[in-house]
């Protein structure tokens, strides 16, 4: 081929690669460690059940109306495609700033260190080495999705199937060795608690959190085959497939343990364990995390350069992001350069601060991009590879749920929510500031 001639991204993920890509990425560490935070506003096991269930739906619904979009553009970049072309380049902009700054290589970074603290269970760890075995794992993630995306997502395949063998066998057993258990379901005084509309739409909050990550896989279309059919079925699968896991293991985790201990710890499945298997149950969940965390920061590494990469090319960005390696037709660049980024998140820990208070935000764009449908549905010259059969009033429900989390946390913590909202505006000025610059230089 002629140097001269532009480097394309090689498609070679097909369906199961972007499945495995959607639960990877979606089961991390949170299920396997705090669902006590839902417990605690709803303290009631059909209440607790109910909230799991919304939150799949709801995550079900939200992956639908990825999948009719993806099924429209199939360039790489996703929810900075979708925006982009529904509104304009600065609400693309505005999604991949926030990405890069906060949302993305936050998540990177707050993961790897779960990691991290987790290897500290077999190898006891000061909190410098966490930070440095942290960064260790990303970096290493990273070379490997520098050498190929096929590498990364066979990768990704290995490890979530290793993770779901291991969650069918926590469920198997779980109800096998749990009926050794004299009550089940046990829910004591803490049922009496009053559950109010407020509590529930914040244990919905907690639960949709759980489930973050399922539009990632959009971002990979240009490396996927047959990309308008493979990522909605993956998108549909994907989010199926971590619905049931999440409830069967909550059934586990109150088949065995007290609505009280539920509620109150902060190492669920680890505390399960010990109950069934006794003290080795605690380093076996610890070893579980470990292989989810791994498989979940590989699958977000994975993902986050190809918005960068195509933002480079529309020129929103350094056009040597959008570089793309003339052996591994990976965008190596974009690559590296998160993981510079993130690896300084963790060095300095502010990953947490900027993270936390951002994340939020996230929600806007998603009504933003759930409302784009609409405008997709009445232009003539879109074609659609997939369309939604509960269309309105799928795209119309995941906007109410997307803006409800808004509102709901603006009003639970108003200075800090307006602190992260500044954060991803500062990117409005620089993105027109970046403009100006271009059109000069032009």
């Amino acid at each position: 081929m002629n140097d001269k001639e532009p480097r394309e991204l090689r498609r070679v993920m097909g369906l199961p690669h972007a499945t495995a890509m959607v639960v990877g990425i979606i089961i991390g560490a949170s299920i396997f460690v705090q669902p006590s935070e839902i417990t605690g506003h709803v303290p009631s096991v059909a209440g607790i059940f109910l909230v799991w269930l919304i939150c799949g739906i709801l995550s079900f619904f939200g992956a639908l109306v990825c999948a009719e979009l993806a099924s429209i553009f199939t360039r790489s970049g996703g929810v900075y495609v979708y925006l982009k072309e529904a509104y304009s380049p600065s609400i693309g902009f505005l999604w991949g700033w926030a990405m890069f700054w906060v949302m993305h290589s936050g998540i990177i970074a707050a993961i790897a260190v779960i990691f991290a603290r987790y290897v500290s269970y077999f190898f006891p760890l000061g909190n410098m080495l966490i930070k440095t075995v942290a960064i260790g794992v990303i970096l290493i993630l990273s070379a490997i999705n520098c050498i190929g995306v096929k590498q990364g997502s066979t990768l990704q395949t290995l490890f979530t199937l290793g993770k779901i063998i291991a969650i069918v066998l926590i469920i198997v057993l779980g109800f096998m060795f749990g009926s050794r258990v004299p009550d089940h379901f046990v829910t004591g005084d803490i049922s009496s608690q009053t559950v109010s509309a407020k509590t529930f739409l914040t244990a919905l909050v907690a639960g949709l959190f759980a489930f973050g990550g399922w539009h990632m896989v959009t971002y990979s279309s240009e490396e996927t085959m047959n990309s308008q059919k493979t990522i909605p079925r993956a998108l549909m699968l994907g989010t199926i497939i971590v619905t049931v896991c999440y409830i069967m293991l909550n059934a586990v985790y109150m088949y065995v343990l007290p609505l009280s201990v539920v509620a109150s710890t902060t190492r669920i499945a680890a505390d399960a364990a010990d109950s069934l298997m006794g003290r080795g149950g605690g380093a076996f969940m610890s070893g579980l995390v470990i292989f989810s965390t791994f498989g979940a920061v590989n699958g977000v590494i994975l993902c986050g350069p190809r918005v960068y990469y195509s933002m480079a090319k529309d020129g929103l960005l350094f056009r040597w992001a959008g570089d793309v390696h003339p052996r591994f037709r990976t965008p190596y660049k974009a690559i590296v350069l998160q993981a510079v980024w993130s690896s300084i998140l963790v060095a300095t820990g502010t990953y947490r601060t900027l993270f936390t208070r951002v994340v939020y935000t996230e929600w806007i764009f998603f009504g933003l991009m759930a409302f784009s449908l609409f405008l997709f549905r009445r232009r003539s010259d879109v074609v659609h590879g997939y369309k939604i059969l509960g269309y309105p009033i799928i795209p119309a429900v995941f906007i109410i749920a997307s803006y409800a989390i808004v509102v709901n946390q603006i009003v639970s913590d108003p200075m800090e929510s307006l602190f992260g909202l500044s954060l991803v505006l500062i990117g409005l000025p620089v993105y027109y500031l970046w403009v100006r610059k271009n059109v000069v230089a032009s």
